[in-house]
């Protein structure tokens, strides 16, 4: 090859296009893993990120679950929380009420209002309601109910005020209990005839009911005077919270046991009573048995001469029953004056009861269910109904429900002297004392309901 064709070809050799080649297959080879490693890192960054969503994904998906139950949650929260409000008689912040219960056979109100009659029981009404607020401190802007309800045996207390001289009139306090009636929508004054549990359940039921209402801020009972309200009382004090939401309203001075309760009183002396009536039974100046201390009526006596034919004779202050009148025979001259009635208290003896013997001697053999109903047959139908252990498919005889009537007498009444229901079926005093002795063998009567000096078959603490 001359120089002109070296000339031509730059003067490269075939060497020369070699190096070139291999420079460039250098580059082309450093290009492709350039291109490879591109691909490899962008691979393991979409598989990152393609795990990684669906990761979130899940987990928006529980998320969502989740919100979903708490949703539903809180729905069937809230609708058990609604149906509890309802049962429970509680709206939020609406209706707010104090409840007044008054026993209004032992917390009476003022005689001034009473004689008033209607007007009376209007003002009577009134004055309740703005002692109550003025108490509570509740302002005129405080929307807050007063509801008040009196339970009384109204006949019985209408005699007993009668005789204690406060009114002039029994129909004076069925006026005034209309015009208390008429003093608002929300007071009333409920006459549940005889019977001293009538009331006394009524007012249990009641607190209970109103405790469990969170809109009522405040019970009231007007049961200072009852003992037995004690028992019941601590029963329903569960904690401090309840014991706040209770006050006693005292008339005459609230009784020891339920001052132990430390339940709060308060008094509103400018409307009630702050003493008892007093009660004077026509018997303290009419009854003229002699030797009532000596001779009382004894059915613990007639039982001692058990299998005994003919009955021993048994000298009774009250007249038996007999086909052939024993004639009256005069009292001899010699014997001293006749013993002074005793006089057992306010209420004052007993009446007596007339007794056939031979009807006696018959219902003492009635033994366990055979024994007749003393309530069913002396106060009408009695309320257990079917649950009571006693016979009620019977039809008695007068002979036989003034039997019923001595087998009731020998029960003593829970008020003892100072009980004011006329028809009470209960005993007042020990009827089983004879010859200055009770001849009762489990006499049931305190010492003190028995004439001074009586003897007992068995000793008797001085408490009972």
């Amino acid at each position: 090859m001359d120089s002109r064709e070296d000339d031509h070809l730059g003067g490269q050799g075939l060497m020369a296009f070699v190096q070139r080649y291999q420079e460039y297959e250098a580059q082309r080879d450093t290009t492709h893993e350039l291109i490879r490693d591109l691909f490899l890192y962008t691979e393991a960054i979409e598989s990152h990120f393609r795990k990684e969503n669906h990761r979130l994904r899940q987990q928006l998906g529980d998320a969502r679950l989740d919100i979903e139950g708490y949703t539903k949650s809180r729905k069937d929260l809230e609708q058990r929380v609604g149906d509890l409000e309802t049962r429970l008689g509680f709206v939020p912040d609406r209706n707010p009420y104090i409840q007044v219960l008054i026993d209004g056979d032992g917390l009476l109100f003022k005689e001034q209002f009473v004689k008033q009659g209607v007007e009376g029981g209007r003002k009577a009404a009134e004055e309740l309601r703005k002692a109550i607020v003025e108490k509570f401190s509740y302002s005129e802007e405080t929307a807050v109910e007063i509801l008040v309800k009196v339970v009384a045996n109204v006949p019985g207390l209408s005699k007993a005020m009668k005789r204690d001289g406060c009114v002039d009139s029994e129909t004076i306090l069925y006026a005034f209990i209309s015009g208390f009636n008429q003093g608002g929508s929300s007071f009333d004054f409920v006459d549940v005839g005889h019977g001293k549990e009538r009331a006394d359940a009524k007012i249990l039921e009641c607190t209970r009911f109103h405790l469990r209402n969170l809109n009522c801020k405040q019970v009231l009972l007007g049961i200072s005077h009852d003992a037995g309200y004690a028992s019941f009382l601590s029963d329903i004090i569960h904690d401090d919270d309840t014991k706040q939401r209770i006050t006693i309203l005292e008339g005459i001075p609230t009784v020891q046991d339920i001052v132990a309760t430390g339940i709060a009183i308060t008094s509103f002396k400018n409307i009630f009573r702050s003493e008892k009536l007093r009660f004077k039974s026509p018997s303290q100046s009419t009854l003229s048995t002699p030797g009532v201390l000596s001779n009382g009526l004894s059915y613990a006596a007639i039982t001692q001469a058990k299998g005994a034919d003919p009955p021993p004779k048994i000298t009774l202050p009250i007249p038996l029953k007999s086909a052939t009148p024993a004639p009256s025979k005069p009292p001899p001259s010699s014997k001293p004056p006749p013993t002074p009635v005793w006089n057992p208290g306010p209420r004052g003896l007993d009446p007596p009861i007339q007794i056939n013997l031979a009807v006696l001697e018959r219902m003492k053999k009635r033994k366990d269910q055979d024994k007749l109903c003393n309530n069913h047959f002396l106060r009408g139908p009695c309320t257990k109904g079917d649950e009571c252990g006693f016979e009620h498919n019977y039809n008695p005889t007068k002979d036989e429900k003034n039997v019923i009537a001595l087998f009731a007498r020998l029960n003593p009444c829970t008020r003892g002297q100072e009980c004011d229901v006329d028809n009470c079926i209960y005993g007042h005093h020990c009827p089983s004392v004879v010859n200055g002795a009770c001849m009762h063998p489990h006499c049931k009567f305190r010492v003190d309901e028995h004439p001074p000096g009586t003897k007992f078959k068995q000793s008797k603490h001085t408490d009972w």
